[in-house]
């Protein structure tokens, strides 16, 4: 008797899993995928490593060129010591460097009070001011003081803050608006305009003129609603935005579900007895991914654009926090002095919206029913 070997069950993919499948295969999709996953973790962990907070003002540093090497340079110590010196209202009759220590002769008509020394420890530049000598007369005095090593990598801005440390804080409030409000937006819109495409006839009609009544109403005054009710905070600025723009997305779901209802495998699913929200979640709204991923990665940098919009008008994100947008709109008008302060923030939002980019067409590949 001969044993008969049965071969083992073959296992199907999922839709998911397919789709994982191809997208893993998209090398420019995953790169891109990669990308923004690190770029949210360094704008996420990053202010914690950075030498500066992103309030701290250095008024010795106003408007400082990113540099690998530590500031002060030569050249601006001496104008350091002539702010220093106008503070204490005397004289600088000399001063000489020795490593990481500065010495300062100091002199006046009038003596000098030792706790003038303070003035020294309150700037940016310089540390542990103390007096080594002073005349019998108190006309004169010798102080010394250490210098303070500040590494900017990417420069100050107008007032005086590290440019990377703020780069990085703009980056949480601009990835979280745009990634937040457009899920939202995303989410709303689907199930909103698939619910009307599918069902069809009173319900699509009923359901239409609601979105076209909310069109009618001007975003700019929703808004300002919104903050006398609310006030200005972070959450405002994603029910503001997420709660728009999903208006866009329900057409758009709304027109390509009124033909999928047509398709010959809605009719034997119906046929079936397949009750209609069954019909949404399993077949209308997968065979709708491909549209909205490609909306979703234009809806991101919109909602980023609006946001910096709604900041410049006074409604959006305020002093001192900021975010990608606000630090482009400052940059744009110091191009010519200050060319930094638009290149860095201008970097990291134009790669960003390159990454969801390619992660949109990925997607949209990957979940595309009909090229499998």
């Amino acid at each position: 008797m001969t044993d008969t070997v049965v071969a083992a069950p073959v296992v199907g993919r999922s839709l998911w899993g397919d789709a994982w499948a191809r997208l893993k295969a998209n090398k420019a999709a995953m790169f891109s995928l990669y990308y923004l996953v690190f770029m949210a973790v360094v704008c996420v962990v990053g202010p914690y490593f950075v030498p500066h907070q992103y309030t701290t003002i250095y008024a010795d540093y106003v408007r400082t060129p990113p540099s690998l090497s530590a500031y002060p340079k030569t050249e601006m110590i001496e104008t350091a010591l002539s702010d220093v010196v106008k503070r204490m209202r005397v004289d600088l009759k000399e001063w000489k460097q020795e490593g990481e220590q500065v010495f300062m002769t100091l002199a006046s008509t009038k003596p000098i009070d030792e706790r003038n020394v303070r003035y020294i420890d309150r700037s940016d530049t310089f540390d542990g001011g103390k007096v080594e000598s002073k005349s019998a007369d108190g006309l004169s005095m010798v102080v010394s003081a250490s210098i303070k090593q500040q590494y900017f990598f990417f420069g100050t801005d107008n007032v005086g803050r590290d440019q990377l440390s703020r780069t990085l804080m703009a980056g949480r409030i601009s990835l979280a608006i745009g990634l937040l409000a457009g899920v939202v937006a995303v989410v709303i819109g689907v199930v909103y305009g698939a619910t009307a495409g599918f069902m069809g006839g009173k319900t699509d009609e009923v359901m239409m003129r609601i979105v076209d009544v909310l069109y009618s109403l001007p975003f700019i005054f929703f808004v300002i609603m919104l903050v006398v009710f609310f006030g200005r905070n972070f959450v405002l600025m994603f029910l503001a935005v997420g709660a728009v723009l999903w208006l866009d997305m329900a057409r758009i779901v709304r027109g390509q579900a009124l033909s999928i209802r047509r398709q010959e495998y809605v009719q034997a699913a119906e046929a079936l007895g397949v009750r209609s929200r069954g019909i949404v979640q399993r077949h209308v709204i997968p065979n709708l991914l491909g549209p909205v991923v490609i909306y979703m990665t234009l809806l991101v940098p919109q909602v980023i654009i609006l946001e910096s919009f709604l900041s410049f008008l006074g409604l959006g994100v305020q002093e001192p926090m900021t975010s990608w947008g606000v630090l482009i709109s400052v940059g744009a008008k110091n191009i010519g002095t200050a060319n930094w302060l638009l290149l860095f923030p201008a970097f990291f939002l134009v790669s960003t919206l390159f990454a969801l980019n390619f992660i949109g067409d990925g997607l949209r590949d990957a979940l595309d029913p009909k090229d499998r």
